[in-house]
């Protein structure tokens, strides 16, 4: 299957109206082949398909948003967490990243004008291709069937990000005329998570448990149980959540039957490009290195340019390529590894897989890095932009290939765990889910508490963009974060995009001004 994508003008509001623009490769690639009205469109199964996969691109989108500045998602929530700073060039550098790092968002400027717009979008192209499947000639019932799945879970995952970042937010579920678009009001979140609920679970029976390699990236059934599991945990439904956990961990440290899902029995080979979709990974979301992309190709980039973000400024080496010094590590989360919450006094062996210590490596080779705003001499080493992989196509520096992780199985051990324990479920399988994670890297067992859930997940998945959620979500979010300037009442959601406050139903979100 070659990958293709159809490239959406968004007009005006949440991106809901929408014309066909000519191609561009990416995730699911073809070559540009003109332009299209929405109309005329979806008249064979080959346009069908290039549809559907439009409404996957907004999941690998790094720039653009309303302010067309960097958006991929991890770097501002790793900026927002305890477990990174901003960082970059100075205060002003992607402002974005910084006001959110500082709690200092307003209406008109934060990481908002990217996740809104971005996640609507997706929303937008799901309600598209949806409604469009039923009058395809010639596409078949079971690829129909199939393509309706994805297009669910699709819609799915972007509205359960909005109602994470934003709370109230409109619940649009077919596609709008431009005369509608700006009578939508905000729902109510209860309304929403019925949606996201109905949308996995009518998608789950028809999705394939596993995919061939040339399919890499598309959903399948164990991502929407494990999303479905992940919603139900956040609606502190929890034992609907440990049940859906439950099929995808199946014995904890065995292979899941059906799906086949495992952990790694190398921790850092889980992050490796040379190691993509392995057996730990349930979502993952694909950047690759093979797209000649320039700096004329803004809002357009496939490969990770959050990797060159976040190396060392000014440096390269025979391992480690330099960057733009973002998401610096804080000295709270190198603590945390090095004096870990077990009580045994020794370094989580995690820790060289996670930090890189700039300061001692450039001691060692005799050589310097520029120290970026809020340096800590500590850099991430998960996404780190790897000499090896530079690409030799385009601006090699935009094309890395290191992908996304977004839901693994150490992920959803943690979280049926979680379930298991605030819902008073099977504490022994909690336990035994906990140290299947820890015992993986050669660490003893611990009990099965709540607060281990806690520092496990904070270790085992630290600087992979869940940290914020889980912080708010715990209530842990004003005491932790309190050093950042947390503000309890407001700062647990983003703020709506001002530009989407005018001549429109929408309210803003409490503690921010219009």
């Amino acid at each position: 299957m070659k990958r293709r994508y159809i490239k959406y003008t968004a007009v005006s509001l949440l991106g809901m109206s929408s014309v066909f623009v000519s191609c561009k490769k990416s995730f699911l690639q073809l070559n540009p082949k003109g332009e299209f009205s929405e109309q005329s469109y979806y008249s064979t199964p080959d346009q069908a398909f290039a549809g559907l996969a439009s409404a996957y691109d907004p999941l690998l989108t790094e720039t653009g948003g309303i302010d067309q500045t960097y958006t991929d998602p991890r770097g501002p929530l790793n900026a927002a967490s305890d477990d990174c700073y901003a960082g970059g060039g100075g205060s002003s550098d992607t402002p974005d990243w910084q006001l959110w790092n500082d709690y200092q968002l307003t209406s008109a400027a934060g990481p908002q004008n990217g996740y809104w717009p971005i996640n609507f979008l997706g929303v937008s192209r799901a309600n598209t291709i949806l409604s469009k499947l039923s009058g395809v000639p010639g596409l078949s019932a079971a690829l129909a069937s199939r393509y309706t799945a994805e297009a669910q879970f699709l819609r799915a995952h972007y509205y359960f990000d909005l109602e994470r970042l934003f709370k109230n937010v409109p619940l649009i579920t077919a596609p709008l005329t431009p005369a509608t678009i700006y009578n939508q009001p905000q729902a109510k979140p209860a309304d929403v998570y019925t949606q996201i609920e109905n949308d996995l679970k009518a998608a789950i029976p028809n999705l394939p448990q596993t995919v061939i390699t040339s399919e890499s990236g598309r959903v399948t059934q164990g991502a929407a149980i494990a999303l479905l599991g992940k919603v139900y945990l956040y609606e502190q439904k929890y034992t609907l959540a440990a049940q859906e956990f439950a099929i995808i961990n199946g014995t904890p440290g065995g292979t899941t039957p059906g799906y086949g899902y495992h952990l790694q029995a190398s921790y850092p080979a889980i992050f490796s490009p040379d190691n993509k979709f392995n057996s730990e990974s349930i979502f993952e979301i694909n950047f690759t290195n093979t797209q000649a992309y320039t700096w004329s190709n803004w809002d357009a980039f496939k490969g990770s340019v959050y990797s060159e973000m976040i190396g060392p400024r000014n440096f390269g080496d025979a391992v480690y390529a330099g960057g733009w010094g973002f998401n610096p590590i804080t000295q709270q989360l190198h603590d945390a590894f090095v004096t870990p919450y077990d009580g045994s006094g020794v370094k989580d062996p995690r820790y060289g897989y996670t930090i890189l210590n700039m300061d001692s490596l450039a001691a060692l080779e005799h050589t310097t890095y520029q120290a970026s705003y809020q340096n800590t001499g500590f850099f991430m080493v998960k996404y780190a932009p790897l000499t090896k992989y530079l690409s030799t196509q385009g601006t090699n520096i935009l094309n890395y290939p290191n992908d996304y992780i977004e839901i693994r199985l150490a992920d959803t051990y943690l979280m049926e765990a979680e379930a298991l324990l605030q819902g008073g479920g099977d504490a022994s399988r909690a336990a035994a889910l906990i140290n299947a994670v820890r015992a993986r890297v050669g660490l003893a067992p611990v009990a099965a508490t709540m607060a281990n859930v806690k520092a496990e997940r904070r270790l085992e998945l630290a600087t992979e963009g869940h940290r914020w959620f889980d912080l708010v979500r715990w209530g842990d979010a004003p005491a932790t974060l309190a050093f950042k300037g947390f503000k309890s009442g407001t700062n647990e959601l983003l703020p709506i995009p001002l530009t989407d406050l005018a001549a429109t139903k929408l309210v803003q979100n409490p503690g921010y001004a219009n």
